[in-house]
Formats: C-alpha cells, structure tokens, sequence
C-alpha cells in the first residue's frame, strides 16, 4: 500500500517545493497559477497530518494481512486495497493542487524523484530479500522468487497478473500483492501530467466535470470487458482500477475548490459527517460477507459497478475524517498507537506481510498459529524497514528541500 501505504510525515514533507527548483518555485502575481488553478486556492488551506487517515490506514492493511492468511473470516478483506487506493489519490491530488495553487506549477521530476524516494528502496530491500530466500534456500513457497522481485522491482506484477485468463501463474505467486502497488505507480506516472493540464489550460468547474467523468469511465470500460475470464485483466489493470484513485483525486479537488466561507463546504461537512458511519458500516459488511476475488454470485456486479461503490464510500470515510475532526469516526480512528502505526508501518506492513507469512508457512506454522506469528513478524519486519530504510531516507529528504538556497536563486525569487 502512496501513497499506497505512505506515512504522512512523508507527505506534509512533500508540500514543500524543492529548493533546487527556487527559481521556477514561487512565481510573482503576474505568473501566477494559469486556467481553473486559480480557483483551487483553498488546497493551501489546511493539508497536515490528519490523524484519522492514518488509523484508517492501519484498520485497512491489517484487514488485508487477516484475508490473505485466514480468508475464511474476511472473505471481502481485499477492500482494503480499495480504500487504499482511494486515500492515495485523494492525498496525491492534494500535494499537487497544493503545489500548483501556492506555485503556479507542478514540478514532475521533483514528485517522481520524491516518489521514488519513498516507496521504492523499501521495496526494492523486500525484492533482493525474497531473492536470497529463493536461491539460497530449499523453501517451496518462494520457488522462483527471483523472477518474481524482478517483476515487482518493475512495479509491472499487475500487467503479469492481468494476462492470465484461468488461475494466477506460480511467476508471480512469491510476491503476488505487490500487484497494488504497480496500479498505483503506473497511476503516479500518468495523474501528475493529466492533472498539470486540465489545471492549465480548464476552468474550475470543466477540471472537475472532466476528473467526475473520468471516474465513470473506468465502469464502462469493465462492463465492455466483463467476461468470467477477464476477472483478472479487471481486477489487475492500471484502466480498469483508475476510478479508485480518481475517486480520491475528485474530493481532493472539490475540498481544494471550496473557500472556508463556502456554504457547499458546510453543506459537505454536515453530509459527510451523516454519511461517514454507513460507509464504515457498509465496508464492513462488504470484507465480513463478499467474497471479492472468489467465483459467486457477486461477481459480475462487483466487476463492473462494485470498484466505483467502493471508492465512494471510502471517498465518504475519507472526507468525513478531514472535514469532522471531531466527530465519532475520527475519535474512532484516532488513537496514538494505530495512528503512529498506520503513519510509519502501514507501507512496511504491505511490503513484507506476504513474504512473511510464506516463510512462515514454509517452516511449519500452520493453523491458527500462523496469523498471530504473522502479524507479529510482519510488525518486526515493518519496524526495521522503517528504521533502516524509509527514516533514514525521509530525514535526507527534509534536508535536501530545507537547505539554504543559492545566491542567484534567492535574489531572483522570495525567500520560501
């Protein structure tokens, strides 16, 4: 799990323009945000930590650990990718309207370089693990694995995935859930670019006609597709799991577009607030009772319609947690252990879960050992990655984008 799976901390870093593109950075009232930009300036408003997301997060990947080790319990756990998904865009579109509104521009290689930053040494130190697992070990459950991270190192697991017509290949059985994660870097590469444009050259309200449409889009397109044997060109495609992240990408830019003095921003906080409870409720009942990835009756609905229903309400949680700080959902989400976790672990917990279970299973827990050892485990190994990966690389990070800026470019622009 970008954001999918990003701690916050990452992301308020990411709000700050980088120091290295000072000159472009911060443009005078004559160079300011061009097109339907303009009108977004309320994306300054606000945009810190916002302590429920992060214990939504951690609700979210633990569900997806219970599914992939005991499914039996939460045969729908795989919505937890979907939410997922959809705080991820929601998140992204924020840093980027933020950034667009405070500086008249998006600076792609800056957020790529960013992105990178964050997700990817992590996974890259989970890929060369299993590799070693796979070529010094006799563990069955990690046969192949080489093959498997060079995929993953890809972020290209899904598109693998997707071309399978019957059941999943062993290629890519050993690391099989970083198929979330290419969705999410495959959308990271288009979104910025698509976004810059729309910002540029549309008015406010065509931005959001335009980013609205696109989310229906992706309903279409699965209905055309629908066949029992395109469950996973469905279920693993970049196209057809877009409107997750757009849906996100969509609240992110109506919050960005409503002043603090906005009547319609009262009117969606109050709404929010009424509608945040059901939501929770009903994605719920969706991991309790909806066997997502297996053959049922549910099937064809969840296919076609079930990814768009399930972002908006996760689009529901998500806007009720930023706008009603206050209210039971977010006191709900908020305690300091699951937020400390889903704000530094979350990602961590995603990454090694999978092959941690494996290796379990391949010494022989089995049972209902295997789910406590395996969050435990995964817990450990989570820890470590942050501590010795993602923390020491965030921390670099802040200092490269708070150093002090060159002579030239301090006199050509204002100090930020």
């Amino acid at each position: 799990m970008s954001t999918l799976y990003r701690s916050t901390a990452a992301e308020t870093a990411e709000q700050r323009p980088d120091a290295r593109a000072a000159p472009e950075a911060v443009p005078s009232s004559a160079d300011g945000p061009r097109g339907g930009g303009r009108a977004f300036a309320s994306a300054l408003r606000g945009g810190g930590r916002v302590a429920g997301l992060d214990g939504l997060r951690t609700v979210a990947v633990v569900l997806v650990i219970v599914y992939h080790v005991e499914p039996h319990l939460v045969p729908g756990g795989s919505v937890g990718v979907d939410v997922f998904f959809t705080i991820s865009g929601f998140v992204i579109t924020r840093l980027l309207v933020a950034e667009y509104a405070r500086t008249g521009r998006i600076g792609l290689w800056s957020f790529y370089r960013r992105r990178w930053r964050r997700l990817m040494p992590a996974l890259l130190v989970m890929c060369v693990v299993a590799a070693l697992l796979a070529v010094a070990f006799p563990l069955p459950l990690f046969d192949g694995a080489w093959v498997t991270a060079a995929l993953a190192a890809g972020s290209v697991v899904n598109l693998v995935r997707a071309a399978d017509p019957g059941t999943y290949s062993d290629l890519t059985a050993p690391l099989g859930h970083t198929w979330s994660l290419g969705v999410e870097e495959q959308f990271y590469l288009v979104w910025p670019i698509l976004l810059l444009a729309l910002l540029r050259h549309a008015t406010a309200r065509a931005v959001l006609g335009w980013v609205a449409a696109l989310c229906v889009l992706p309903v279409l397109w699965r209905t055309v597709l629908w066949d029992p044997t395109a469950a996973h060109r469905i279920y693993n495609g970049p196209d057809t799991r877009a409107d997750q992240l757009l849906v996100g990408a969509l609240l992110a830019l109506v919050l960005a577009r409503l002043r603090a003095d906005d009547p319609r921003l009262a009117l969606l906080r109050r709404w929010a607030g009424r509608l945040c409870g059901p939501a929770l409720a009903l994605l719920a009942l969706i991991a309790w009772r909806i066997p997502i990835t297996e053959a049922s009756g549910w099937r064809p609905l969840w296919y076609t319609a079930g990814f768009l229903a399930a972002a908006v309400l996760s689009a529901c949680v998500v806007a009720a947690l930023e706008l009603c700080p206050q209210a039971w959902p977010s006191r709900l989400l908020s305690p300091a252990v699951p937020v400390w976790i889903g704000r530094n672990l979350s990602y961590g917990m995603y990454l090694w879960h999978y092959p941690v279970i494996r290796l379990l299973s391949d010494l022989g827990v089995r049972g209902d050992r295997l789910l406590p050892a395996g969050l435990a485990a995964t817990l450990v190994a989570a820890l470590a990655s942050y501590a010795l990966v993602e923390r020491p690389l965030l921390r670099r990070s802040r200092i490269l984008v708070r150093r002090p800026e060159p002579a030239v470019a301090a006199a050509a622009t204002p100090a930020l």
